[in-house]
């Protein structure tokens, strides 16, 4: 390892912060990369375990730990302290395509199983990791290199989210040739689109996807597989088509009221105002001066929390179905499976910071939508859940509250991918509503699915996991054998 003892002479120091309130001006990233001698010091307090859980990649018993992408996390750890940067940028490349996405908004599975975090606190791994990459780009390392041989064979790739990327950045580098279509407007999906600016300043995905452009990958932009171009044309052009145009079928509220106007689905509330900030125009959809609540705990709701305070709110309301997650861990939830404890995310500090409490209500869900003469949303019905002795969530009678709201975000979840698109390749669908494959190989000849769409709404990390995985797969469908790892 490169310092021995490193974990107990060197405590963990996270990439500073900016504070909420001063982040709230704007939509720019608000964490900094650690300095480069802090990031040396960081880097060594990694033990070098004999048995790395941060990089296994596994199930233990009800919970995943460890990276899916089986980052050789001890390895650049080590490089990163000895100042061997230029190789710790090839390990960590050889098993992540893009890093300065994980490095940015993964959750960090591996810090969840980091052995130092068994009875301290553990290694600083994801802000390694972008620093390892963004080193990288600053010092000309990370530069076009297309492939030297083409191997005659062409791919079609369908959307160009995280899986759809990989794919195609896995399959380009083999020396095949790629095509990747994207209905929107700008190539990166649920990266340019789906997550704010905050969390990952669309810069970062047009600088990636111009270095894949250099490199041979082909983007056709605003183009509809299936409206625009015909999928038995893919199919009939290509050596093999790949289907990542994930999970994006939302999962709705069937209450009272859901007509009224001022109602919108998560995703394409987050869309409009990204796509607005990048156009330099108003967002269709604005938060300014109302109440605003948010139907669903998770990252998406969270992110319409920050979005709706960056927009200037009056209030901000979430609402989760489920108990409050315990502050520590559990006996049940033993290390080094992922901790099932309580956090405050971005969003939550933020609604703390400008309304003084915490925007989150538990054990809450909505029973109906009210309207005023116009038909506009005036306020929310709620009321509380419990679990009764056969674990069945209930409603607590008499426990009803109105909330004053003027718009409604549903951040739900999603129920599987746009069944339009599977019915146009002819390809069959799971009993989660997603495409159904043996492997990464649907039954249809040539066609092929990865990511949210064949897996259900999952991580980026899972996402870049699938693209390589199906990438190996097509790889040895065309050429008969492969050597992508």
């Amino acid at each position: 390892m490169g310092k021995p003892g490193g974990f107990m002479e060197f405590k963990r120091q996270p990439s500073h912060t900016v504070p909420p309130l001063e982040r709230i001006k704007n939509y720019n990233e608000f964490h900094a990369l650690l300095p480069e001698a802090e990031r040396k010091k960081q880097a060594g307090r990694c033990m070098e375990c004999g048995v790395p859980f941060c990089q296994a990649g596994v199930n233990y018993g009800t919970g995943f730990s460890g990276c899916p992408l089986h980052n050789l996390i001890p390895e650049w750890n080590d490089m990163v302290y000895k100042d061997n940067t230029r190789h710790a940028l090839d390990r960590l490349l050889k098993t992540n395509n893009f890093p300065e996405f994980t490095g940015r908004v993964c959750p960090a599975l591996c810090e969840a199983g980091c052995t130092c975090g068994l009875n301290g606190e553990p290694v600083t791994v994801r802000d390694n990791e972008l620093g390892i990459i963004e080193s990288a780009y600053a010092n000309g390392d990370m530069h076009a290199q297309p492939p030297q041989i083409r191997s005659g064979k062409k791919v079609a790739v369908v959307g160009s989210g995280p899986a759809g990327l990989a794919a195609a950045d896995t399959l380009n580098k083999r020396g095949h040739s790629v095509h990747v279509f994207e209905r929107d407007d700008r190539i990166g999906g649920l990266l340019m689109y789906g997550i704010p600016n905050m969390k990952l300043d669309k810069r970062i995905v047009q600088r990636r996807t111009d270095l894949m452009q250099a490199e041979g990958v082909r983007f056709i932009t605003s183009c509809h597989v299936g409206q625009d171009i015909a999928a038995s044309q893919l199919l009939a052009d290509y050596d093999a088509v790949i289907l990542c145009c994930g999970a994006r079928q939302p999962r709705d509220l069937p209450v009272p009221g859901r007509d009224a106007q001022g109602v919108h689905f998560a995703v394409p509330y987050l869309s409009a105002v990204t796509k607005a900030l990048l156009d330099g125009t108003e967002a269709p959809i604005s938060a300014q001066g109302l109440d605003v609540v948010v139907v669903g705990g998770g990252d998406t709701g969270n992110d319409c929390v920050a979005t709706a305070i960056r927009q200037g709110c009056r209030s901000v309301t979430q609402l989760e179905m489920m108990p409050k997650l315990p502050d520590e861990r559990q006996a049940d939830n033993p290390w080094p499976q992922w901790p099932r404890v309580c956090k405050t995310d971005y969003g939550q500090e933020e609604a703390i910071a400008v309304f003084g409490q915490d925007p989150r209500r538990y054990c809450t869900t909505v029973k109906q939508l009210l309207q005023d003469e116009q038909g506009c949303l005036s306020g929310v019905q709620t009321i509380q859940l419990h679990f009764d002795d056969k674990g069945r969530m209930c409603e607590v009678e008499g426990s009803e509250q109105l909330l004053p709201a003027q718009l409604l975000l549903i951040a739900a979840g999603f129920t599987g991918s746009e069944t339009s698109m599977a019915q146009n390749f002819g390809a069959a669908l799971d009993a989660r509503n997603n495409v159904r494959t043996t492997g990464y190989r649907t039954e249809q000849e040539k066609l092929f699915a990865a990511g949210d769409v064949r897996r259900g709404q999952s991580l980026v990390v899972w996402a870049i996991a699938e693209g390589r995985a199906v990438a190996r797969e097509v790889d040895t469908y065309l050429m008969g054998y492969s050597e992508l790892r």
